[in-house]
């Protein structure tokens, strides 16, 4: 095929080449996302030197090819795409390629490694041996670890540092990093966060009930009552230290010892005398004529006398009754949650039993047909082993709620409507997994919308734009049950159940609508967001303190939720981030998913 076309003025490409398994597709998958999150328009050529499949086999346009046609157009709603079979011709080359592309910002190339475009090179070692072939127009050099810059003239990078590359790029392109263009895409009415939990949490009510515990079995239960204190804390004055009691303004020079002691639990019996000094103890009560109590430090003992070094004022090292927590006081309220702190603190006021709200249960079913539910059983290579059924469900149970495992239903409407079914009569909430947009096999959303009271909306927000809430009938007195309709993505699964289904299963518990606690810290990593969406990238804290976020904010790659212990959240705005500017860090345990 003839390859002389002339480029377009509006052309920009930059090359991504490297030796087999080097990391150059994942690196290339990063610079996509980095340079579409600044909001550029990107596309991307491929050089496959195998015979890759473009199309799945046995569908309707692989057939089509395989009856012999020399070209087929494929069309459907998301996407449009073209083949056209060699059949032994010379395949195009890349100026053919370029010419198929529509106008836009960049173009990144993988492969083509003797075209004369710019390139980096993605090394997996931190030294390439042998050295780079010449002649490709190599200008920086991306390799597992920062090697020194050497002889070569050639920019070192490190294959993970997203964003120092891509604003090489950038800067060896003309491209205008600094245009920050919506990251969303134009024509769809795309929600804010702050606006979506706003809608959810309007749409919510808290369920009734309650039932009567013992405080031993109420960790993680909601308080349906104010809990009150059966007797005060402490129920009598005593001392906070060691020391000698004594009564304020009756000594004239040294004390009198008079016989006994005090110490807790046991008493001293009788009445200091004026004068008089008693020996007592850390949480002893104060007998009858002690209001002041001297160090054990400040005293010195001869034979029956007390010699003190000072006298302090009057109360000192006391503690008065009810000074922690008065009789009949609100020791904590209603709505609140209970921890192991605060069954001590029933248990040191006397409170035995208390009214709680029941625990929520909550459902949770995953949809697809690619969907293995059994991680034991084999899977085809089209085919998925379900990560968000057993996160969900962990989720739920480190809430506090029930776990109400619905299992895995095909992409079959009557498969979906009988779990929908199922846990409505089991569930007070319903988390499902997949289906919540509007393609093709999503049935949830489609069955919500029938049979149910369903919004759809679409969140500004990365990852996890699709969100669904619903109310499905259970068939018990018009008895309606929430549905969270969540991504098919692990990643943004996760990421949503964490903003939106956290805080809504809190008050529907009695809790109300709670948020997260996060703190600032340092960056330690460089990111340039694009304005109109707030991100979260899966992130930890480093030694110093610092947030590091994954290599890569690619949705599909899991491990990075198993990597982090947190999120780093990213408000809407645009902003560049830079090593050492201050991040907003949400760990884990703030969602209730440490």
């Amino acid at each position: 095929m003839s390859d002389t076309l002339p480029r377009p003025d509006w052309l920009r490409v930059y090359g991504i080449t490297g030796r087999k398994n080097a990391g150059k597709t994942g690196l290339t998958e990063r610079l996509i996302e980095h340079f579409t999150a600044s909001g550029l328009r990107v596309a991307a050529i491929k050089r496959a030197h195998h015979a890759t499949r473009i199309d799945h086999e046995g569908t309707d346009s692989d057939r089509m090819r395989a009856a012999g046609a020399a070209q087929v157009v494929l069309s459907s709603p998301e996407r449009v795409g073209v083949m056209t079979e060699l059949r032994g011709a010379e395949p195009p080359g890349l100026e053919t390629l370029l010419s198929q592309i529509a106008p836009c910002d960049l173009v990144l190339i993988e492969g083509f490694k003797d075209a004369p475009h710019p390139k980096i090179e993605a090394w997996r070692d931190a030294l390439p041996q042998p050295p780079l072939a010449p002649g490709r127009n190599i200008t920086a050099l991306a390799t597992k670890g920062t090697p020194p810059d050497q002889a070569d003239g050639l920019r070192r990078f490190e294959l993970d540092d997203t964003a120092a590359i891509a604003d090489f790029i950038a800067a060896e392109l003309g491209l205008s990093g600094g245009r920050k263009r919506s990251s969303m895409p134009p024509g769809v009415d795309w929600l804010p966060v702050a606006e979506a939990q706003a809608r959810l949490r309007a749409a919510l009510r808290p369920l009734g009930g309650a039932e009567t515990r013992r405080i031993e079995t109420a960790r993680g239960r909601v308080l349906a009552e104010d809990a009150l204190a059966r007797r005060a804390s402490p129920p009598r004055p005593n001392s906070a230290v060691d020391g000698y009691g004594v009564a304020h303004g009756t000594l004239d020079g040294p004390a009198k010892r008079a016989a006994g002691r005090a110490a807790a639990g046991q008493p001293f019996e009788g009445t200091l005398a004026p004068g008089e000094a008693v020996r007592i103890l850390t949480g002893a009560i104060l007998p009858e004529g002690v209001d002041t109590v001297i160090l054990q430090e400040e005293t010195r003992i001869e034979g029956d006398l007390a010699h003190f070094a000072r006298i302090p004022r009057r109360g000192a090292n006391t503690r008065a009754a009810g000074e922690d927590v008065p009789e009949g006081a609100i020791a904590l309220h209603a709505g609140m949650r209970l921890r192991a702190p605060d069954i001590a603190l029933l248990a040191a006021l006397g409170v035995a039993e208390i009214r709680t709200r029941p625990a929520l249960r909550v459902g949770v079913l995953s949809t697809g047909d690619e969907i293995i539910a059994d991680p034991a059983s084999p899977a085809l290579p089209h085919q998925i082993w379900d990560a968000n059924r057993p996160m969900l469900l962990g989720l739920a149970a480190a809430w506090g709620a029930v776990p109400v495992d619905l299992g895995r239903a095909e992409d079959r409407p009557e498969a979906i409507e009988a779990a929908l079914d199922r846990g409505a009569a089991e569930a007070d909430l319903i988390l499902t997994s997949g289906g919540a947009s509007t393609g093709d096999e999503d049935h949830v959303a489609r069955l919500l919308a029938e049979r149910g009271r369903l919004s759809s909306w679409r969140i500004a927000m990365k990852p996890g734009r699709p969100l669904a809430l619903a109310f499905w009938p259970s068939g018990e007195g018009g008895r309606e049950v929430p549905v969270i309709g969540l991504p098919g993505n692990p990643v943004a699964a996760l990421v949503c159940a964490l903003i939106f289904a956290k805080p809504a299963a809190d008050l529907l518990e009695g809790a109300g609508w709670t948020e997260p606690r996060g703190f600032i810290v340092p960056a330690a990593f460089r990111k340039s967001k694009g304005p109109g969406r707030r991100e979260y990238l899966r992130a930890r804290l480093d030694d110093q303190g610092r947030a590091e976020a994954f290599g890569s904010e690619g949705s599909g790659r899991i491990s990075g939720l198993s990597w982090a212990d947190g999120l780093v959240e990213l408000d809407d705005p645009a902003r560049e981030i830079h090593p050492g500017d201050p991040v907003r860090f949400i760990p884990y345990a703030s969602f209730g998913a440490g």
